[in-house]
């Protein structure tokens, strides 16, 4: 019987990235922390059982742009995600800079 070790994520990504730091390693956390927040506010509209129209004429925007979104085809500005959470949602942007 053959023992497979397992690896956590952070390992995986720098077996096949490279560490934090390269350009490599940096280009795949961008795109995933921009990937997560587009399923962010997917899920936070479905919880608010709003569509993507009901959402988009809250917050001034198209149905389209808000599609594009939720699905990483288009980044958000800071300013569209404050309307999208605090017009759309009825909840407060925080965002947090760490240094380390």
């Amino acid at each position: 019987m053959k023992t497979i070790k397992t690896k956590s994520l952070n390992e995986l990504k720098t077996k096949y990235y490279g560490k934090r730091g390269t350009q490599k390693r940096e280009s795949l956390e961008e795109g995933y922390e921009t990937f997560k927040i587009g399923y962010l506010i997917k899920e936070a509209r479905k919880k608010k059982g709003l569509t993507q129209q009901e959402l988009a004429d809250k917050v001034g925007t198209t149905k389209s742009y808000i599609s594009k979104i939720e699905n990483n085809i288009k980044e958000a500005r800071i300013s569209t995600l404050q309307k999208i959470v605090e017009d759309g949602f009825g909840g407060n942007l925080e965002l947090k800079i760490n240094f380390g």
